[in-house]
């Protein structure tokens, strides 16, 4: 895999920009679920769209949620989504984005909202 993973927790993880080559190995890695936060289109067209990754995820066996976030414009309602997926999705949980820093600061906030 080419991008690296970064764990935050023992239950979730973060990088950047993944490919559906690549779930195979987040897969082989242990992961159980993917959040893409990356909006569709946001890199041009040489970015996989989420519905390709996700195919590929499913095939293994993975729980995919796609949940995009807009860089720089990060709102209440997307860290209480993104704090409700990590209680709902089975893990360990591994969210990227274009950089890794998005799914960082989303996952940050997240840990402030008790429920």
């Amino acid at each position: 895999m080419a991008a690296p993973i970064r764990p935050l927790s023992p239950d979730f993880a973060v990088a950047p920009q993944l490919t559906p080559e690549d779930m195979a190995d987040v897969a082989a890695a242990g992961y159980k679920s993917v959040i893409i936060n990356r909006p569709d289109h946001e890199g041009g067209a040489d970015q996989p769209t989420a519905a390709e990754v996700s195919k590929a995820a499913q095939a293994l066996g993975l729980r995919v949620e796609y949940q995009p976030v807009v860089s720089g414009s990060m709102t209440m309602d997307d860290v209480v989504r993104f704090a409700e997926l990590l209680r709902e999705l089975p893990g360990p949980v591994l969210a990227y984005c274009r950089s890794g820093t998005r799914c960082t600061n989303l996952y940050a906030n997240a840990q402030q909202i008790k429920g």
